[in-house]
Parts: C-alpha cells; sequence; structure tokens
C-alpha cells in the first residue's frame, strides 16, 4: 500500500462512526451488523456483547468482512472500505482494558452506558485487515484498488 492509499485507509477509520461487521452463522449464512469501533493505525477494535450471535460467530470462526463508509449526497461522493479480516475476542484483561481505553477515547459516553467496569456485558474484539478494497468514486463509478494493509 502506497501512502496516498494509507493516508485515505486512515482518514476513512478517523472520519467514519459506524462499520458494517459481517460474521458467519453457525449455518454458514454471513451476519451483517452495524457496530461503532475505533482504531489504532489499521487494528480495529470494537465492542459486543458478550453473549450476543456476533461473539458466538467469532468464537467458532475469526474470518470476518467488513465495510466502512463516508456520508455522501451524490454517487460521486461514495468514499470507504471493504476488507476481509481476522476477528478475535480479546480475552486478555490489559489488552480488552486497551481497548476498552480507546473506544472510550473516541466514544466518551461509552462508559456512562456500559458503565464504569464494561468487562460484565461487554467483550471486546481486534479485527485485523488481511486485504481491503479502498473504494473512491471521485475516481469513476465503481473504482476499487485491492492493497495489502
Amino acid at each position: 500500500m502506497d501512502k496516498i492509499q494509507n493516508d485515505f485507509v486512515l482518514r476513512v477509520l478517523d472520519t467514519a462512526q459506524d462499520l458494517t461487521l459481517a460474521t458467519i452463522r453457525p449455518d454458514g449464512y454471513p451476519q451483517a451488523t452495524t457496530v461503532s469501533f475505533a482504531h489504532r493505525d489499521m487494528t480495529i477494535f470494537v465492542g459486543i456483547g458478550k453473549a450476543s450471535q456476533k461473539a458466538e460467530n467469532i468464537r467458532r470462526n475469526g474470518k470476518v468482512s467488513l465495510t466502512v463508509n463516508l456520508p455522501y449526497h451524490d454517487w460521486r461522493e461514495i468514499r470507504g472500505l471493504s476488507m476481509s479480516a481476522t476477528a478475535e475476542l480479546l480475552d486478555d484483561p490489559q489488552e480488552a482494558a486497551m481497548a476498552a481505553a480507546c473506544l472510550e477515547q473516541r466514544f466518551p459516553a461509552v462508559q456512562e452506558w456500559c458503565g464504569p467496569d464494561m468487562s460484565h456485558e461487554v467483550a471486546f474484539v481486534r479485527i485485523r485487515p488481511q486485504m481491503m478494497s479502498v473504494i473512491d468514486y471521485s475516481k469513476g463509478f465503481g473504482h476499487t484498488e485491492l492493497v495489502s494493509p
């Protein structure tokens, strides 16, 4: 990935409020859910319910796909990312605390919503991109560039 692509990816991750995360259900069908996220460089963190279907899916199969889109009013303004990635639930308390701090820095209300000890209800997930499609319709309808992180 060149510097221009890298800067574009980080700008999308810095600007977007949420992403759509697709996990694999036990029946083999994908389950897509919108979640808020935070990131450090290109590593993405999300918080999900410990007993949720998403958590069960990730425990069973860490292969995920996701999309991150910026708001737009016209198709020529569509910009975003599509990724294949690996996801893992953070069982180590220090790693979970780091993910929680990253999310709380981006969304200060998360502690108010989840309480001071989020670890009882929330599972923190680390998502590592494996392959990305950089989407930028300002360069033409359907313009994508496949890049490795």
